[in-house]
C-alpha cells in the first residue's frame, strides 16, 4: 500500500520554493507574480477564472504541459544537488 508520508516533512516548504522560483524562471503566472500580471487580471474580468480563486497555491490555469515542465526541472535539480552531495562537487 502507498503511502503520501513524507520521509522528511521539513523539505515541503524547500520544494514550494523551488516550484515558485522555476515557475517564475518560465514565466508561467501562479502565486503571487499571477495577481502582478494583467493576462490574469484580465482573465478574471472575462470570468474564465474567478476572482476568488487566484491564490498563492492556485495552478488550474496553467496547461498541464507547464506543470509537468516545472515537476521535471524540480526532479533535474533535485538529482544535480543530490549528486553534487554524493560526488563531493559542492
Amino acid at each position: 500500500m502507498a503511502s503520501n508520508r513524507k520521509i522528511v516533512p521539513e523539505c515541503h516548504q524547500a520544494i514550494d520554493q523551488m516550484k515558485y522560483e522555476i515557475a517564475a524562471e518560465l514565466g508561467l503566472p501562479v502565486g503571487q507574480h499571477a495577481a502582478q500580471m494583467g493576462n490574469v487580471e484580465f482573465a478574471t474580468e472575462l470570468g474564465t477564472i474567478s476572482a476568488g480563486s487566484i491564490k498563492e497555491d492556485y495552478w488550474g490555469h496553467i496547461a498541464s504541459r507547464d506543470t509537468g515542465a516545472v515537476g521535471g526541472a524540480i526532479t533535474r535539480r533535485l538529482v544535480q544537488q543530490a549528486e553534487q552531495t554524493l560526488f563531493g562537487l559542492q
